[in-house]
C-alpha cells in the first residue's frame, strides 16, 4: 500500500459524472488494497443519503457509497454542510460520519495523494 488516498467530492449527485466517476474509482482503488477516505463537501453530502429512487437502470449513488464503505473506505459528511441543507446524520447511509474542516484537514496533511472531484 503506497499511503492513503483521499477524495474530495463537492459535485451535487446527478448534475454529472464526476461524483460516480469519483466512487467507482475509489472502490477499484480499495479493491487493490489502498487506503481510501472520501470527504463529501456542499451538494455533495446528498450522495450519501439514503433512500434515493433512482429510475431502473439508472445508478443510485448512495448505494455506491453504502459500498464503498464497505470494502473498506472510510466516507465522511461535512458537518456544516449537512446543518445548511437541513439534512441529520441518521439520514445517511450506515458507516457514514458526520465531519468537520479540521477532519479534511488532517486528512489531506497525512494523506499520500488527493483527488478533488
Amino acid at each position: 500500500m503506497a499511503g492513503t488516498m483521499v477524495f474530495i467530492i463537492s459535485e451535487a449527485p446527478y448534475g454529472n459524472e464526476k461524483p460516480w466517476n469519483a466512487l467507482r474509482l475509489a472502490k477499484a482503488l480499495v479493491a487493490i488494497h489502498q487506503n481510501v477516505k472520501v470527504f463529501l463537501l456542499g451538494d455533495a453530502v446528498a450522495l450519501a443519503k439514503k433512500g434515493q429512487q433512482t429510475p431502473t437502470g439508472y445508478y443510485n449513488l448512495g448505494q455506491m457509497v453504502a459500498d464503498v464503505i464497505r470494502s473498506g473506505a472510510e466516507v465522511r459528511v461535512c458537518g456544516t454542510c449537512i446543518g445548511a441543507r437541513g439534512l441529520k446524520s441518521e439520514e445517511f447511509v450506515d458507516g457514514v460520519e458526520v465531519g468537520k474542516m479540521l477532519d479534511l484537514a488532517r486528512w489531506v496533511e497525512e494523506g499520500s495523494k488527493i483527488l478533488n472531484f
